[in-house]
């Protein structure tokens, strides 16, 4: 277990015995609930040093909790209904004071626990995982250089041709300097086409060095959300995508849907008025909704709704736009939208920077035509240049918000936008829809545009 671990573990059995301390169950049996829950945290393993992604921290969290749940029920012979509701008030607080710890602890502790990492590699492969790094505070990798292993003569057959990182880059012939100068716990190797010799000729030199050596194979584009390694007596097995999904986990879609849906419903009746007293403020008459043919599940089309963002007979005008300029008529035949398009209205542009436009979308999730993750809604007329694609993403049910809207967002071209609605259905859980969803409200917040879908 690591210190961040020792950590969180104090933190939560101090949290967990407040809770534990409000059930009328008297202060042995109270002692007992408290030692029950700190077992079933150590052993789902979430204190450990595998966990470098906030929501597989999550994931953790919510196994442990209802484990724990139910094994007080069990074991503790609870009869109660008052005792039971009071269990399930302390399951779900004491799984949010988890979670919001194990964040912050990472924040506020991040100078003392932080692990100091150095990059072998200068190519796209380790600028990636540089970005990573900076984007997930969680994971604790705080990269300290990177090392070029061109200008060496003890690794003479890598080169990398395309040197993308430029600071903070050393020779690999100073790599012992520059792990001991910059007190390294860890090194990862990130060139993936590293041949055996190479790679154990690095691992000779740095072996007694640092505390932890990683290596980014080169099966990037092939390993998948819900990946799992296995080590087949010696050799290394990736087990990736799936192609079916069972009854259970579609009925577990449906019933989110639901919840999701009538939630989202709520929110949009305020929310339709205040839109409709702005469009009449600006002197637009016309109707709040948009409705449009999309494809669905099984290539049937239905209607989708949204708040109209655009000028009426926007269709008829990009046209005109099209045939007039042959720029726009190369862009939206790339992207299938334009990144500064005239059509849109003044209140539109505010609705499409906050994805707002998207709640009337709700009342589709209810009526069962689309779910709140899912491909992207596309345009009849877009089925010819989804190619290959098709056969596939019709499998699914569109979704409000999806693989694309969080990946990238206006910034995906139309063919990458089928790629991850491809790998979003070969690799569909349950919990890649709560990631997507969370993902999806805090880019929501920081105010990104989205474009139009």
């Amino acid at each position: 277990m690591t210190s961040i671990g020792w950590l969180n573990l104090l933190a939560n059995l101090a949290g967990a015995a407040g809770m534990i301390y409000l059930l009328p169950l008297g202060i042995d049996y109270e002692l007992r609930i408290l030692l029950f829950y700190g077992i079933v945290q150590l052993m789902v393993g979430r204190y450990r040093n595998n966990v470098l992604l906030i929501w597989d921290e999550i994931r953790l969290i919510i196994i442990s909790h209802c484990w724990f749940f139910v094994g007080v029920l069990l074991f503790f012979k609870i009869r109660s209904f008052s005792i039971v509701l009071c269990l399930i008030v302390l399951t779900i607080s004491t799984a949010l004071i988890s979670t919001v710890f194990a964040r912050y602890s990472r924040i506020w502790f991040r100078n003392t626990f932080k692990k100091n990492v150095l990059v072998i590699g200068i190519g796209h492969t380790a600028e990636k995982l540089w970005n990573v790094c900076r984007g997930n505070r969680f994971s604790l990798m705080d990269v300290r250089g990177f090392i070029s292993c061109n200008d060496t003569k003890r690794l003479p057959t890598i080169y990398q041709q395309e040197e993308v990182v430029k600071e903070h880059v050393y020779s690999f012939d100073n790599i012992e300097e520059v792990i001991q100068k910059e007190n390294i716990q860890s090194v990862i190797i990130a060139i993936p086409q590293i041949q055996k010799r190479d790679l154990k000729m690095i691992v000779d030199t740095i072996r007694d060095k640092v505390k932890e050596i990683k290596v980014l194979p080169s099966f990037e584009n092939l390993v998948t959300f819900d990946s799992r390694v296995d080590d087949f007596d010696g050799l290394l097995m990736v087990s990736t995508a799936q192609t079916e999904i069972n009854v259970w986990v579609r009925i577990g879609k449906r019933i989110m849907d639901i919840c999701g849906g009538i939630v989202g419903c709520l929110i949009l009746l305020p929310l339709y008025f205040y839109v409709r007293r702005k469009n009449h403020q600006s002197g637009d008459q016309d109707p709040v909704f948009f409705k449009q043919k999309r494809i669905g599940k099984n290539g049937k089309e239905f209607t989708i709704y949204k708040f109209r963002t655009m000028v009426p007979n926007a269709e008829q005008i990009l046209d005109e736009l099209m045939e007039k300029d042959p720029a726009i008529k190369e862009e939206y035949t790339k992207n299938k939208k334009l990144k500064n398009d005239p059509r849109i209205t003044k209140a539109g542009n505010f609705l499409r920077k906050t994805s707002l436009d998207e709640f009337p979308q709700f009342i589709n999730v209810l009526k069962g035509d689309m779910s709140l993750i899912g491909p992207r809604p596309y345009l009849p007329r877009e089925k010819e240049d989804m190619g290959i694609y098709y056969d596939i993403i019709i499998k699914m049910k569109p979704g409000l918000t999806g693989m694309w809207q969080t990946h990238g967002r206006s910034d995906v071209d139309f063919e990458d936008r089928l790629a991850l609605d491809e790998y979003y259905y070969r690799n569909y859980n349950l919990w890649l829809d709560v990631t997507l969803l969370v993902k999806t409200a805090r880019t929501m917040l920081s105010g990104v545009n989205s474009g139009a879908v």
